[in-house]
């Protein structure tokens, strides 16, 4: 009868370095995720503070920390259309305690516009298309506009002017896709922000402009702005009477933006998966819900890979926009 073989004994010797290997075949990135948060996390926002970005993100970092058991420390790093925050995100060690949460228009326009960019934006993983917005489109009730084919019609008869905040913002771009589709052209006013653009269309300074919503809301509702179409492939929440551009005769228009979330490029993906979950559930919050509502913002949530897809795709077409109109920017 033959023996069973008996394991071979590993000496201390031999024990040693399978240990070692063993140990260091393990995923660093299990490894980081094991510790992670340790201490507080921050995160970029290269927008001013009091927008409708910081409110998205204020209101969910509440709901967050709980979870996350640490505190999200928010810095505001505005300039140059958002690229000094990313620049410093971008650079920053990809551990997990550096986050960048900013307009999509980030990665979708400013390398577009901009012919030295301070940042690659490679350099950034997208890991949440947090909420979707568009813009409004409102003209001075003077011009006695009730609908898009009217306005249409007059920007086809006479020269007319829209204004913006600003070269490259949301409503800057959605008026030239808008004009694009229609076949019309109208004078370009830029502003700093879209307040003051606001308070030329109400003085009547420049004809009309798309802005969003929560800026104009109460001027529509006092009837000192006439609100035309929303930009988005659906109907605002806070102005559900106003049709959509596609439903005013441009069926597949869409000009919807978004707030994203990005970390530095090598993120351990466990961490970026947590990040992810935390700020999903954040967001689920019904009164996080409701306030993004406030300002004509819906809860998306989306994965990372549908995030890069959605960012890929919207940064076709307003490349597509930039482009067009020569748009470029120091």
């Amino acid at each position: 009868m033959q023996a069973q073989a008996r394991p071979m004994a590993l000496s201390p010797r031999r024990t040693l370095p399978v240990l070692l290997a063993l140990a260091a075949a393990l995923p660093l990135a299990a490894q980081a995720q094991a510790a992670w948060p340790a201490k507080p996390i921050r995160v970029i926002v290269p927008l001013p503070p009091g927008g409708p970005s910081d409110i998205v993100l204020r209101s969910a970092a509440e709901k967050m920390q709980p979870l996350l058991k640490q505190t999200l420390v928010i810095d505001n790093k505005p300039g140059a259309a958002g690229n000094l925050g990313a620049s410093e995100a971008a650079r920053a060690a990809p551990d997990g305690y550096t986050w960048l949460w900013s307009t999509d228009t980030l990665v979708t326009v400013n390398p577009h516009v901009y012919q030295r960019l301070s940042f690659r934006p490679e350099d950034l993983q997208p890991v949440m298309r947090a909420s979707s917005f568009g813009q409004t489109l409102v003209c001075h009730p003077g011009l006695g506009l009730k609908s898009v084919t009217e306005l249409v019609r007059r920007a086809k008869d006479k020269p007319m002017s829209y204004g913006s905040g600003g070269a490259g913002s949301p409503g800057h771009l959605a008026t030239e896709l808008f004009s694009s589709v229609a076949g019309i052209t109208m004078s370009h006013v830029p502003y700093k922000g879209p307040a003051p653009a606001m308070q030329d269309i109400i003085g009547g300074v420049v004809d009309c402009g798309f802005l969003a919503a929560p800026t104009v809301l109460p001027h529509v509702r006092s009837g000192r702005l006439v609100a035309l179409a929303v930009s988005g492939a659906k109907r605002s929440p806070l102005l559900p009477e106003v049709p959509t551009v596609a439903e005013s005769g441009y069926p597949g228009f869409d000009a919807t933006f978004s707030l994203v979330l990005f970390a530095p490029r090598g993120t351990p993906q466990p961490i970026v998966n947590a990040m992810h979950d935390a700020l999903a559930q954040g967001l689920s919050n019904s009164a996080v819900v409701d306030r993004l509502r406030l300002t004509d913002q819906e809860v998306v949530a989306a994965s990372p890979e549908q995030t890069a897809q959605r960012l890929a795709a919207d940064s076709k077409t307003w490349g597509a926009v930039a482009r067009r109109i020569g748009l470029r920017q120091d």
